[in-house]
């Protein structure tokens, strides 16, 4: 089967020089435009880069029952979400264990735009059954841009029509580049100051040849997933189906994850409304918790160490890897790795892990496998904070 590109192909097909392609839902989207991702993360980091995340799944729901619908289906409160705001959630099976994670913004009293990784129309549509709603699946009509980096709002303000001050960090509004209506979002995947455009696809090359043109004296620069990859990881973001598997697709119970063992217990709200899960995320609640997902930083002297019983220098990749590495205290295995790179900006070798308890509290001292030279060693590491970056322009 071949993949479609997404409404800004015309546009990224042209540039993607080394045409490494990669996967995204249904689409073909751009790994990366050189035949590095470097420039490009450093474009995240210090200047703009600009990013087409139309693969989204993205769903509408509107009517009178639609806040109640919303507030059914994902683990946050709806009814604490102002009209104008953005909410990060999760939501969950019967049982408590994740389908998937997105936003949920709250356009208007009663209408809400809701975005995910996977397709959950047919989930939707169950939970909203006898309601009074309205579900629309606008995934293949929404063309979706993400502006990352220090000088998006420059570039944006450049364009907009309504005034940019107002948005707020996870906040929405309707607005207009030059003459294009839009939806605009102040959320983004990268732990940096950033916003997310959404526009009917029809005028999805006009949007992208604006900010195109306004954005080069700011320095803007097409990025492919690839160096998005690196800058999710040092904000402490997770991907589904890399660091956490949807209930859908486990196969086994091993497999499935709470929201309090991804560290979301936070996106749980016990006090309200029955949702979808609550009585299982209850009885958890009551519980010490087994699992949790962390950050870690692998010790750079130890790398050095193992390396140099070879002659060689610490080689790491320069994208991230997803793939699960095994974490160790002593002779027992205590957790997993399921994201790791090396943070170009923090010149650390930072990793994403899940662990078992006691070994996931802040400071814990654990050791990560690390084959160098066809031989499997272990690394030291230190479990830390999440996000590894976090800047203050990203909230202000």
């Amino acid at each position: 089967m071949i993949l479609p590109g997404t409404p800004f192909h015309p546009r990224t097909s042209d540039l993607c020089q080394p045409h490494n392609w990669r996967r995204w839902g249904k689409y073909i989207v751009a790994g990366s435009y050189e035949l590095s991702p470097e420039r490009e993360y450093w474009a995240i980091r210090n200047s703009a880069g600009l990013l087409d995340t139309s693969p989204l799944n993205k769903y509408i729901f509107q009517g009178k029952d639609a806040t109640r619908v919303v507030n059914r289906i994902i683990t946050r409160d709806v009814n604490k979400c102002a009209v104008g705001q953005v909410m990060y959630t999760t939501w969950c099976d019967e049982n408590g264990k994740v389908i998937d994670d997105g936003t949920v913004h709250r356009v208007e009293e009663n209408l809400f735009f809701v975005t995910s990784a996977d397709p959950n129309y047919r989930w939707f549509c169950e939970n909203a059954n006898g309601f009074d709603v309205t579900l629309q699946d606008v995934s293949d009509t929404t063309a979706a841009l993400a502006l990352q980096g220090p000088n998006a709002r420059k570039i944006l303000q450049t364009l907009a029509r309504a005034e940019m001050d107002s948005l707020r960090y996870f906040s929405v509004m309707p607005n207009h580049l030059r003459e294009i209506p839009i939806m605009l979002s102040r959320t983004g995947y990268t732990g940096d100051l950033g916003y997310e455009i959404w526009m009917e696809n029809k005028y999805a090359l006009d949007v992208w040849d604006l900010l195109m043109e306004v954005g080069d004296a700011y320095g803007i620069t097409p990025i492919g997933i690839l160096a998005l990859d690196i800058a999710r990881v040092e904000a402490g973001l997770m991907l589904i189906e890399t660091d956490y598997t949807s209930v859908r697709k486990a196969v086994i119970p091993d497999q499935m994850s709470s929201p309090y063992e991804l560290g979301l217990g936070w996106t749980v709200a016990l006090d309200k409304e029955n949702f979808v899960g609550k009585r299982a995320l209850v009885q958890e609640n009551r519980r010490a918790p087994e699992w949790r997902f962390v950050g870690i930083e692998i010790e750079w002297d130890s790398l050095e160490e193992i390396y140099a019983r070879k002659n060689l220098h610490p080689h790491l990749p320069l994208q991230t890897v997803r793939e699960s590495v095994p974490l160790y205290d002593g002779d027992n295995q205590i957790g997993y790795v399921s994201s790791r790179c090396w943070s170009p900006l923090l010149k650390k070798y930072i990793a994403l892990a899940h662990l078992r308890a006691p070994y996931f509290e802040i400071g814990s001292r654990v050791e990560m496998e690390v084959t160098v030279e066809h031989e499997r060693q272990r690394a030291r590491a230190v479990v830390g904070k999440t996000p590894f970056y976090n800047p203050e322009r990203k909230r202000k």
